[in-house]
């Protein structure tokens, strides 16, 4: 749901708040940045959103590092809005970061390190590399299917992200069949009516218009 404002508005007030009482760069003072930063998002105003995504990023380094998992997410959250606003190379190289650093902490099966390579992977293909995202993607599948099974919801997403690479890529005969196993999956976990299946038909209603089927 957009936010009307008002929310907007008691954030920015509690931001002001902290900011008078605690400092700039205090870690309540940044939480409360990024939570106003998501609500501008929430309105479409990624200007905005940014501008206080990279004050948080900074604080953030300044204060606990740069290899400190708030710090990646700070990162990975200034990297989303950067692709959303079509700074794909800086958004895939604060992305590298995020991963990388998430890595490090926290291994390959950790699922907000797994998410992170899913950001990375949508990026890529943004820019035209297909295939490494497609590298990317069945990394993420096959690891999140090992650990916390195929009916997990990102499991779904990233089988979604990469039907809709393969699709771009011209393999529109596995891209079919992935996201009809998108569609399954989500009619078995969420139900007929969730809001993520209804999405994934109408793209797989799309493809059999496109395909001609």
């Amino acid at each position: 749901m957009i936010d009307t404002g008002g929310a907007c508005d008691a954030q920015e007030r509690l931001v002001a708040e902290r900011r008078l009482a605690l400092g700039e760069d205090h870690p309540e003072t940044l939480t409360a940045m990024l939570d106003l930063a998501d609500r501008l998002w929430a309105q479409g105003r990624l200007i905005a959103a940014r501008q206080l995504e990279e004050k948080v990023v900074e604080g953030r380094r300044r204060q606990l590092g740069e290899q400190h998992a708030d710090t990646l997410r700070a990162i990975g959250k200034l990297a989303v809005t950067l692709g959303a606003q079509g700074n794909l190379a800086e958004a895939r190289r604060l992305q590298e970061e995020a991963v990388s650093g998430r890595r490090a902490l926290f291994g390959d099966t950790d699922l907000e390190t797994l998410r992170a390579i899913n950001n990375l992977a949508g990026t890529i293909a943004a820019q035209g590399d297909f295939a490494g995202a497609h590298e990317l993607l069945e990394f993420v599948i096959a690891t999140v299917v090992r650990e916390f099974g195929e009916e997990h919801p990102d499991s779904i997403r990233a089988m979604s992200n990469l039907a809709a690479i393969l699709w771009q890529g011209g393999d529109r005969a596995e891209a079919y069949a992935l996201q009809q196993q998108v569609v399954e999956l989500g009619r078995l976990v969420s139900g007929e009516d969730d809001e993520a299946t209804h999405t994934a038909a109408a793209i797989l209603a799309a493809m059999e218009q496109e395909a001609g089927c």
